[in-house]
């Protein structure tokens, strides 16, 4: 049974989302809340899978939300996934630099929905190639650069790093295996290997650290 926490300002948006996700069997809403303050509140003591936060809420946004969510280690396991009226949000990478798993759009398909609050239930990110690579294009063409990078970067292997970059580009494993001539099962093991070294929990955060390490630059590789 996969357990979601809806948090909306809009109790109408709330119990749409609430209906769709429990005429599934696997899938329960166990918690509601109306701002930030309330969804954190929530999440540490329901512990839900999935956190399905708006982007705009009053008292915290769903941006802090995210980041004190992300910043508790008892809440590790809870999946955080930003609902946004626009595909490129002002907020969105933000979002995905606080710990967010992906984002969704609010008039998602009810299938897409469901298939993707079981993704994030799986660990995996909600980022598709096309939309990673317009939020990149958007958004990060002038991202903060630490003044360091990110620790293991140099436990990487070449080949690890150009999975990186690649994957920072908005490749999807698929992708990256038909660019690199390797198998698809191949070019998962490679992401998985160097989000352990990195120490990111999913895809998102890591296309966020390929930006944000200087791995990839806007239009080309670094």
């Amino acid at each position: 049974m996969i357990e979601v926490l809806l948090a909306d300002d809009q109790p109408l948006i709330r119990a749409g989302f609430k209906a769709l996700l429990e005429l599934n069997d696997d899938i329960r809403v166990v918690g509601e809340a109306g701002d930030g303050a309330r969804a954190v509140e929530l999440a540490r003591r329901l512990r839900p899978d999935v956190a399905l936060l708006d982007v705009r809420m009053p008292l915290l946004d769903g941006i802090q939300a995210t980041r004190r969510i992300g910043a508790d280690p008892e809440l590790d396991g809870v999946r955080v996934v930003i609902l946004t009226n626009y595909a490129l949000d002002e907020y969105v990478f933000a979002a995905l630099r606080a710990g967010a798993t992906g984002f969704l759009l609010k008039d998602i398909e009810p299938g897409d929905l469901l298939r993707s609050v079981r993704v994030a239930a799986q660990g995996e990110a909600l980022l598709s190639p096309s939309v990673t690579r317009r939020l990149i294009e958007e958004y990060v063409s002038t991202p903060p650069r630490p003044s360091a990078r990110p620790a293991g970067l140099e436990r990487l292997t070449e080949r690890e790093r150009e999975i990186v970059s690649l994957v920072g580009r908005g490749m999807s494993n698929e992708e990256i295996a038909a660019h690199l001539v390797i198998s698809a099962a191949t070019a998962k093991t490679h992401v998985s290997r160097s989000m352990a070294k990195l120490g990111v929990r999913d895809r998102a955060q890591l296309v966020v650290l390929a930006y944000e390490s200087g791995l990839v630059v806007p239009g080309g590789h670094a």
